[in-house]
């Protein structure tokens, strides 16, 4: 039991769990940013109408979603520099130096 919580102290397990929780609910959020702020403004642009999501090239019986794809592609460019300006304006990143 003692090797099990020096592992959880030293190894930083509390502050990963802590992580885990928080970008979940900042995936959320960021989520919901580009898919009712960011994909319609996108759309609008693209000329797609409604969602960007749905838009779509149609070749014979295959539908390429690019829409979709250009949707997630955009949530997780999003989602990253989320990520990386907190951790950097947090300071965070200077944390996990070696001993």
């Amino acid at each position: 039991m003692k090797g099990f919580l020096t592992f959880i102290r030293e190894q930083g397990v509390v502050g990963l769990a802590v992580g885990f929780i928080l970008g979940g609910a900042v995936s959320k959020v960021v989520a919901s940013l580009v898919s009712d702020i960011i994909n319609p403004i996108i759309s609008i642009a693209l000329g797609a109408t409604g969602d960007l999501a749905t838009a779509a090239l149609v070749i014979g019986p295959i539908e390429i979603m690019w829409g979709s794809f250009l949707s997630v592609l955009i949530d997780f460019i999003v989602i990253a520099m989320v990520v990386y300006f907190g951790v950097r304006g947090l300071g965070l990143d200077k944390l996990d130096k070696k001993k």
